[in-house]
């Protein structure tokens, strides 16, 4: 049976713009090492419904292929050595869901 794919919702709010550049300009490489996709974002997100939970101001979408390439990307020394800039400089919620199997 082939992989499903796997998605990351990411909520953020940007306490530190330089701080975070830094993050994105990193962030697409590593991401295509893994073949990961970016999807969207949105730096204007509408909360519709219940409790928002942070006080976001960017919402991102992205994907990899399989869970085990999503594994593999969160897992990566020079991601994680990356993600300090993000984490230094925002507040998030990071949210990682299965697509629906293959038909």
């Amino acid at each position: 049976m082939p992989d499903v794919k796997v998605y990351f919702i990411v909520n953020l709010k940007i306490n530190d713009a330089e701080t975070y550049r830094k993050y994105e300009k990193g962030f697409f490489p590593i991401l295509k090492r893994y073949e990961g996709e970016f999807i969207t974002f949105d730096d204007n997100p509408i909360h519709v419904e219940g409790d928002n939970p942070i006080d976001q101001d960017r919402t991102i979408i992205f994907s990899f292929p399989s869970p085990e390439k999503a594994d593999a990307w969160w897992a990566d020394d020079e991601y994680q050595e990356l993600s300090k800039f993000r984490r230094a400089a925002t507040d998030i919620t990071l949210t990682r869901i299965n697509g629906l199997p293959p038909r």
